[in-house]
């Protein structure tokens, strides 16, 4: 094994070195909606949009954006994914052997998205990419030398009454792995497969000491969670004991920060954290050098990217999308600025607005940020609380405190007397004092936002505070089937539903 970590490490090296050190990325960007618009143009939707004349155009990303329009899901579902599992060449050519279920962080139920063979081999092309990007880590041979282990969603997936299967995409990458992947991936397709999360978890644990893992993979607080299981179970100090090769830890589905502190108190060394944009819509963008969590774009691989500013030219006061917004171009973004995502693929998403808030951090190669949801905007009496904003907060409060703090949520509900306030309900199991709580995380969002100082003044006339252990939580998220692998959770909450997981904690 020795001499493959040797072979490895060196072709990386290898690849680093002929890796050019600029492109133009605006001609690749056309070139990849030139490519979707050729493989789509005698589907369905374009027929429909007449991606044949959009072809023979002088502009053709300009004529591309005038004639089709920006989709969200559930217009894009109603009017042509519904039929593409019924019937082939809707909006990409032949008929999709999968749909993820989207794990789903807004919405009342889960989402479908199309997965084509050719959306699979372009997920497959930005992990290579990924990979390849290792090289600029230094990162020991036995790395390369040690198995990964994937915490994904159960890879038992349910076969459609129109053919097709369906899971979470985690669990539709895993199902396609060749053989061969099963010499270094953990925990194998066998456990991968456990439908039930816990029973999935043990097992994981009980063949921990068998495996040699020296990189994960999966959403921090699930990972946290299989790693505490495993410390626990074999009653270890730290993971290192069980696993002494663990150096990496690719993160992704949410902001890590208020995580780090629970992940250096279970490794005895600090871990190498590269972040990663893996959506069921697309593996939209992957960690490429050390010492940044921003995110290289794949911008060469089977995607098309729009970018709608992030304020009055794009969204309105809730953060929805305007009939009509300004739609940017990959060359004509600035740096520091908020954009909602907007993407067309090789899976038959045409101008799909995925829903999520990203911020360019580099532009050579483009690097970007995920700052939050559209729908976890808080913004109910003008506070303008993004999520990246959240997060902060949370992390300063904790760091303030000396707890930690992984979790949280907090939505405006009205109180009896017919007035807003901020709930949040805080996830700790270090029992920090709800009150002391209560006043600072608002002391240090008044001193970080001043829509939110002015909304404290007028309209936002309390905050309260309810902390819960992490039972409590995860009691919660297996009420509302929201337990497992790649399941991501809200952190911001409607009045109803906000009022239904108060009346589960008083329950308790």
């Amino acid at each position: 094994m020795a001499i493959i970590g040797k072979l490895l490490k060196g072709a990386l090296d290898v690849v680093l070195a002929l890796k050019p050190e600029s492109s133009d990325i605006a001609a690749l960007q056309k070139s990849e909606l030139q490519k979707l618009l050729t493989s789509a143009k005698d589907t369905s939707f374009g027929k429909y949009y007449g991606f044949s004349a959009i072809l023979e155009s002088d502009d053709i990303i300009g004529n591309f954006k005038r004639t089709v329009p920006i989709y969200e899901y559930a217009e894009m579902n109603e009017r042509w994914w519904r039929q593409q599992r019924s019937f082939p060449d809707i909006t990409w050519p032949g008929r999709p052997d999968f749909f993820a279920k989207s794990s789903g962080t807004t919405g009342k139920s889960s989402k479908r998205i199309p997965i084509t063979s050719d959306f699979l081999s372009s997920m497959k092309a930005v992990g290579r990419s990924m990979i390849q990007g290792l090289a600029h880590f230094d990162l020991p041979e036995s790395v390369f030398e040690s198995e990964i282990l994937m915490l994904s969603s159960s890879a038992d997936l349910t076969e459609n009454e129109d053919g097709f299967l369906e899971g979470e995409i985690s669990g539709i990458n895993v199902s396609n792995f060749p053989n061969w992947y099963e010499t270094f991936y953990r925990p194998g397709k066998e456990i991968a497969a456990i439908d039930d999360w816990d029973e999935r978890i043990q097992r994981i644990a009980e063949e921990a000491p068998n495996w040699n893992i020296g990189a994960i993979a999966g959403i921090p607080s699930w990972v946290l969670l299989m790693l505490k299981r495993i410390v626990e179970y074999h009653e270890l100090e730290t993971i290192h004991d069980i696993w002494p090769n663990l150096k990496v830890y690719s993160s992704g589905g949410v902001a890590f920060e208020t995580y780090r502190k629970d992940f250096d108190a279970i490794c005895k060394e600090p871990l190498i954290i590269m972040d990663t944009y893996l959506a069921s819509e697309g593996f939209v963008a992957f960690n490429s050098r050390p010492n940044s969590m921003a995110m290289e774009l794949a911008i060469s691989h089977g995607y098309f990217f729009e970018f709608i500013p992030f304020d009055e030219r794009g969204v309105d006061e809730t953060g929805q999308i305007l009939d009509n917004p300004l739609s940017l171009n990959i060359d004509e973004v600035e740096l520091d600025q908020e954009y909602v995502l907007v993407l067309s693929t090789c899976a038959g998403a045409w101008r799909y607005v995925i829903g999520d808030v990203i911020r360019f951090e580099r532009m050579d190669p483009p690097e970007i940020r995920i700052t939050g949801r559209t729908k976890f905007f808080l913004n109910v009496v003008g506070s303008q609380l993004s999520e990246e904003k959240l997060d902060a907060a949370v992390l300063e409060l904790s760091e303030k405190h000396g707890v930690s703090i992984n979790e949280y949520i907090v939505g405006a509900v009205k109180n009896k007397g017919g007035d807003y306030l901020h709930q949040w309900v805080i996830v700790s199991d270090d029992k920090p004092n709800s009150k002391h709580l209560v006043d600072d995380l608002d002391l240090i969002l008044k001193g970080a936002n001043k829509n939110y100082e002015v909304a404290r003044s007028k309209a936002l006339k309390g905050v309260e505070l309810v902390v819960i252990d992490k039972n409590t939580y995860n009691a919660y998220l297996e009420k509302t089937k929201k337990k497992g692998g790649q399941v991501k959770t809200p952190k911001v909450m409607g009045q109803e539903k906000m009022k239904a997981l108060l009346e589960l904690i008083r329950s308790k």
